[in-house]
């Protein structure tokens, strides 16, 4: 909302504050002041001036050699205006003046002719482009004919006029308007409010002759008032008019128009006014349009209409999207002498259904959704028809011609002395309570320490206790609330252990190389039944689906975190992001109920997601891209950090590649997977090979144990010794590991695959795998006998329960 300060005035005394202090009293009572702009910088000397005569220059094609009267004396300016006239008011700058950028007018010879002062546009006057009208864009500004001769530009221009621009919470619609500001800061500076008239005389003829109203529904509806005013002239609206509207953003039109967007920004009631000639007909009927109806609106636009749109008609067809915008078949014109002016009160939901169907959103339709003030609406249109009569000519017909249902009860909060004082740690008196309220313009009644309130309909925010508690502490002053430092020991906080977790599991992906990502919890029809985890797919999960998705692609909880991940990924590779490395920590939402009555299961996961190199070193001509052997170490070397044991097995998932993918199991139980994901799935989603990983951290957090460990750093040698195994294709490594491990303990430390071999010089069937053992004994030097013995008996027990024998 921009309040214009010069407009403000109108309504309550702000003389002795600057716009700066003003701007600070209102953001600490609570709405927040953007900014204070300033309409115009300052000028001096610039004064109105009369074009007497205007020849052209004598020596120059461009110039015109001007005679202004500025009231005192009677200037030579020579302009260079391609707009300039005879028998112009214009804004003259007298020599010795100063313009905005310490800019001096001083009497100078143009072409050998003599020019003292300088004709001025608005943009030499310092104002801003969104200030100036659209006719005087280009060219020197040029006032109305009554503008008095030899007075100060600054009134008449509003170039002394500061703007404060409120930021509005969405509570706050009283002060969409300059009559909801001014009661705001009436009761913050504690001044009185002094309303705007809404005298009107009229006429003798009647408004009910000349047209009847009818709602089809009243809920939609429960007020719309008819105003009829003849003999109107249309022309410029008023000068002072025409700045409040700049001031407020809005561009003057003409001055019926005007006076409609003037009312619209002094009371928040948008108002209406249509060619009463064109409406062919005595009647407005209110009623939803007719499903695929049609209407052209006042951008020229032909939109189709549902049944959710509420429209004006003339009995037959539409002539207005109520409350949002009018028809084009009723458009005030210059020929418009007769006006049927539209005070109405409308549904907030209602039109922002039709804002939201058809885009059209504008100052009315804002308020209308915001909500107005059920007391105004009548207010408002009297307001508009004291000014037509004033600045149209307008002749005013006796009556309103209304439907009216409309409920303008004000709301009843009660609240006492003790409460507020207990609520707010303060010591208010009851006296000075009355007070606050007598400031904020509230009705009353008092008993003691117990008050009763009536808050007025402009103030709609208003309900309970707790909004009137507010009102009590904005006005007294959030500054004088009092303040205490906290008592009594304090401990410093801790971690819990999830904290503790998921901190270790971050510090440990970010140290290999991962980056975190944060993808919407929220997924498409298409992708929430993939790359589910089989501990989850076991549960026969049912997808939740949003009651009002924003969008289909964001319309489910997601069982998964991957697919949303795997989108990021793509995003990124379709930007020449090759190489990819991201984990997420995040929920998947989980239930067996087809109709969710209760909150659903959340489960913390960890996925992840790796794609082109893993390692390149350019100098060295060294590279490496990502394989199931870099995802499984990640996963391994996690579990290694978190001290758990993790069991790894082949597996073949949904979208998953059947020859390249592993299940994850801890103490026997799944809890994840990891592997390459099928071709048919990376093409789907436009990604080159991607491995991945899912696990389910609500697992590991019941198993991992908290308590720290400590292994002593070994004083004594250790020995390696490699061996290679043949053995049938069909056996995994990994069982050898184990039978390796369990066999030589306690001397086999470590033990480590390092390579595998199939082809040349080996049987069909077969495969080598070779290990790396580890011997080392903390407590002494081991001895080669001893090595060779344990050794000896690792290769007889795994060539015996594998059937495999060593490799030459």
């Amino acid at each position: 909302m921009l309040v214009s300060l010069n407009w403000l005035k109108d309504y309550v005394d702000i003389d002795g504050i600057t716009p700066e202090e003003l701007a600070e009293k209102v953001t600490k009572s609570g709405i927040e002041v953007d900014s204070v702009e300033y309409v115009a910088e300052k000028s001096t000397n610039v004064v109105i001036g009369y074009v007497e005569s205007c020849e052209k220059h004598p020596n120059a094609d461009k110039l015109n050699l001007c005679q202004v009267d500025v009231g005192e004396e009677k200037l030579q300016i020579i302009c260079g205006a391609p707009n300039v006239r005879q028998g112009q008011k214009v804004a003259v700058a007298k020599p010795g003046a100063v313009l905005p950028g310490n800019f001096k007018i001083k009497k100078a010879k143009l072409r050998g002719v003599e020019s003292n002062g300088m004709i001025c546009s608005l943009q030499e006057l310092g104002f801003d482009e969104k200030h100036i009208p659209k006719e005087y864009a280009e060219g020197i500004y040029v006032f109305p004919e009554d503008t008095p001769v030899g007075e100060s530009v600054a009134s008449y221009l509003n170039s002394n006029d500061a703007i404060l621009e409120f930021d509005l919470t969405p509570n706050r619609a009283d002060c969409l308007n300059m009559l909801g500001v001014a009661y705001e800061v009436g009761a913050l500076l504690d001044k009185p409010v002094s309303l705007p008239s809404e005298k009107v005389k009229t006429i003798s003829e009647k408004a009910s002759d000349y047209i009847s109203i009818k709602v089809e529904d009243e809920k939609l509806n429960p007020y719309y008032g008819a105003f009829i005013i003849k003999d109107v002239e249309i022309k410029p609206s008023p000068l002072w008019m025409q700045n409040y509207l700049l001031a407020a953003g809005v561009r003057p039109i003409n001055n019926v128009v005007d006076i409609t967007n003037y009312v619209l920004m002094e009371y928040g009631q948008p108002l209406h006014a249509f060619d009463y000639d064109k409406l062919n007909s005595k009647e407005i009927v209110v009623r939803p349009a007719k499903q695929a109806e049609k209407i052209v609106t006042l951008d020229d636009v032909e939109r189709t209409l549902t049944s959710e749109n509420l429209v004006i008609t003339n009995g037959k067809e539409p002539i207005a999207l109520a409350g949002v915008m009018g028809g084009a078949n009723t458009e005030v014109s210059s020929e418009t002498k007769t006006i049927l002016l539209e005070a109405a009160y409308f549904d907030s939901i209602s039109i922002r259904k039709t804002v939201k169907a058809t885009g059209l959103r504008s100052e009315a339709s804002t308020r209308y959704e915001k909500g107005i003030d059920p007391n105004r609406v009548k207010h408002a249109g009297l307001r508009a028809c004291h000014l037509l009569e004033a600045y149209a000519g307008g002749k005013v017909l006796e009556g309103v011609v209304e439907a009216d249902v409309l409920d303008r009860s004000e709301k009843v909060v009660e609240m006492d002395t003790a409460t507020i004082n207990n609520r707010l740690g303060t010591d208010i008196a009851s006296d000075e309570i009355a007070k606050i309220l007598e400031r904020l313009q509230f009705n009353f009644e008092q008993q003691g320490e117990h008050f009763k309130v009536f808050a007025p309909t402009r103030r709609g925010d208003i309900t309970i206790f707790e909004d009137m508690l507010e009102e009590v502490a904005r006005i007294f002053g959030y500054d004088n609330l009092p303040y205490t430092l906290p008592t009594g020991t304090a401990q410093a906080g801790g971690l819990t252990k999830r904290q503790h977790l998921r901190r270790a599991v971050k510090n440990y992906l970010e140290g290999v190389g991962l980056s975190e990502t944060r993808t919407y919890s929220l997924t498409s029809e298409s992708l929430i039944n993939k790359l589910i985890s089989p501990e989850i797919e076991s549960l026969n999960p049912e997808p939740i689906s949003l009651a009002m998705p924003m969008s289909e692609d964001h319309k489910f909880l997601r069982l998964s975190i991957l697919p949303e991940l795997l989108k990021t990924v793509s995003y990124n590779l379709a930007r020449n992001q090759s190489n990819i490395a991201y984990y997420e920590l995040g929920s998947i939402f989980i239930t067996e109920e087809k109709e969710l009555t209760k909150q659903p299961n959340e489960q913390l996961r960890l996925s992840g997601v790796l794609s082109g190199k893993w390692l390149e070193h350019l100098w060295q001509q060294e590279n490496k891209k990502v394989d199931f052997y870099v995802v499984k170490g990640i996963v391994e070397g996690l579990f290694d950090h978190l001290e758990l044991e993790l069991s790894i097995q082949q597996a073949q998932l949904p979208d998953m590649h059947p020859g390249r993918t592993a299940g994850l199991l801890v103490d026997g139980e799944s809890i994840g997977f990891i592997g390459q994901l099928h071709p048919a799935l990376e093409k789907e989603l436009d990604l080159k090979e991607t491995y991945v990983f899912d696990i389910n951290l609500e697992k590991v957090l019941e198993v991992h144990r908290y308590e720290p460990t400590y292994t002593a750093i070994p004083r004594y040698p250790s020995i390696t010794r490699d061996i290679a195994f043949i053995l049938d294709d069909q056996i995994n490594a990994g069982d050898v590991q184990a039978t390796i491990e369990e066999v030589g303990a306690p001397l086999v430390k470590q033990v480590h695959i390092f390579d595998l071999y199939k082809g040349e010089n080996l049987p069909k069937g077969k495969k080598s795998v070779a290990y790396s053992l580890l011997y080392q004994d903390p407590e002494r030097t081991l001895v080669d006998e001893e090595v060779e013995e344990s050794y000896q008996k690792v290769i007889a027990a795994v060539n015996e329960k594998f059937k495999s024998y060593l490799r030459s």
